[in-house]
């Protein structure tokens, strides 16, 4: 069990495409440095496991496979919207959220990097979709205070407001997300992705489409022979050898 670490970036809209087509990944965890989730350009895989590690701008949220970002430090700009890209956000209780663009005269919108920032020093990459994810995660008031002002959002705050799931010692949160990717990753690849498409059409649809769509996938995991593994396995005792059928 190790982390093996790579000097180049990766191209990480090819790398997503081949750790989707890998069977033998089930989830996949974001992470950054000590200091900022996004910025150290330094990318990390973890090839042991049926998981994996790296960082890196993506669009990580057309991601078949679940998406865990394990936040330490600064996740302001588009580093907070690469976190909210990810299906579930743990942070180290010293991380801080924001949008900072209003301070330069903008608002979140397309990637690009922006020198300007160094001049404020933040550790900030601009990205996209800051006051859509905002809105859809913490509500409108939330949202608004948070890119209106430019105020950063603690580790803690976070959690309240539901933008985190889980706050961790910052020494601790990529070995508690990891233990997470893993244990998702023993469940059957094949209804995993079913529960990722129904929670994230909550988002798209409205409650009655969202109830119409769980119905389905509901439904469709009974001609699955994951779904009658997994029962006969809890009937006698036994681990399930999930096949993804």
């Amino acid at each position: 069990m190790f982390l093996r670490r790579f000097k180049f970036r990766l191209q990480l809209s090819t790398s997503l495409r081949d750790l989707d087509a890998d069977d033998s990944i089930g989830a996949i965890v974001v992470t950054g440095s000590q200091k900022a989730f996004a910025g150290d350009g330094e990318s990390r895989i973890r090839t042991d496991l049926p998981w994996a590690v790296l960082e890196e701008w993506t669009a990580l949220s057309e991601t078949s496979k679940p998406v865990i970002a394990a936040v330490n430090g600064y996740a302001l700009g588009g580093g907070c919207e690469l976190a909210m890209m990810c299906d579930i956000i743990y942070a180290g209780d010293k991380a801080q959220f924001g949008q900072p663009e209003i301070n330069i005269g903008t608002i979140p919108g397309r990637p690009f990097l922006a020198d300007l920032l160094t001049r404020l020093h933040e550790k900030v990459v601009l990205g996209a979709g800051g006051t859509q994810r905002w809105t859809r995660v913490a509500g409108k008031s939330m949202a608004m205070e948070v890119c209106l002002t430019g105020n950063r959002v603690s580790a803690q705050e976070a959690k309240e407001c539901g933008l985190v799931s889980k706050v961790f010692p910052a020494e601790e949160v990529v070995n508690e997300a990891v233990k997470l990717g893993e244990k998702i990753a023993d469940q059957s690849p094949l209804i995993v992705q079913m529960v990722k498409e129904a929670v994230n059409a909550a988002y798209e649809t409205t409650l009655k489409e969202g109830l119409r769509y769980e119905r389905r996938l509901f439904h469709t995991t009974f001609a699955t022979n994951d779904r009658k593994e997994g029962m006969s396995a809890f009937a006698e005792k036994r681990a399930p050898k999930w096949t993804s059928t």
